[in-house]
């Protein structure tokens, strides 16, 4: 159930943008996809997810056959291009939301009393490490209007107006400037948090 609207516009398709920002499990499937593939193809997953399965929920897909959800991220085009071991960390994923937020991917956020406490609860979910865990604590406070108190710190060199991530992404003018910050920043041997 929405609960949000936000400002993200990564995947080039309004559709798949509107999901991401009024789907708490769309944004958070987008984040979790958010490696090793274009930035667009990654947030565009759950988008595809929708069409395939005729909606996303998180105690529907942590009760799917593995196979059958395997089918879903495989089928083409593939939601990424290691759609198997997504596939899995996504089953991963929705069964935590279930055991520990009711299903409720906001929970995550709502339920935080302050930016550590964000960053722990985001850092519990299955394949959310360090940085991505900063990069969505800056998502939800720039794109989301979730904020809470000591955010900054939480998401680290992600909270600054450095355009680095993809919590920076609010037009396709954004999009171009985060690709050539980091294309800038990899041809000088830096990562996103330098």
């Amino acid at each position: 159930m929405p609960s949000q609207t936000g400002s993200l516009a990564i995947t080039g398709d309004p559709d798949a943008d509107r999901l991401l920002n009024t789907d708490p499990l769309a944004l958070l499937i987008g984040m979790l996809l958010d490696q090793q593939v274009p930035m667009e193809w990654a947030f565009r997953g759950p988008a595809t997810l929708v069409s395939r399965l005729g909606g996303l929920n998180a105690d529907a897909v942590a009760d799917m056959d593995p196979e059958v959800f395997l089918e879903a991220c495989r089928a083409k085009p593939a939601i990424h291009r290691f759609p198997k071991s997504m596939a899995g960390r996504i089953q991963d994923l929705c069964r935590h939301l279930v055991d520990h937020h009711g299903g409720d991917a906001a929970d995550v956020w709502r339920g935080a009393s302050d930016g550590t406490d964000l960053s722990r609860r985001l850092r519990a979910l299955p394949g959310y490490g360090a940085e991505k865990t900063m990069i969505f604590v800056a998502i939800l406070a720039k794109r989301m209007s979730v904020a809470p108190e000591g955010w900054e710190a939480a998401a680290g060199p992600f909270a600054d107006d450095v355009p680095r991530s993809v919590a920076d992404i609010d037009s396709p003018e954004s999009l171009a400037a985060v690709r050539a910050w980091k294309k800038a920043q990899k041809a000088a041997g830096k990562s996103k948090q330098d």
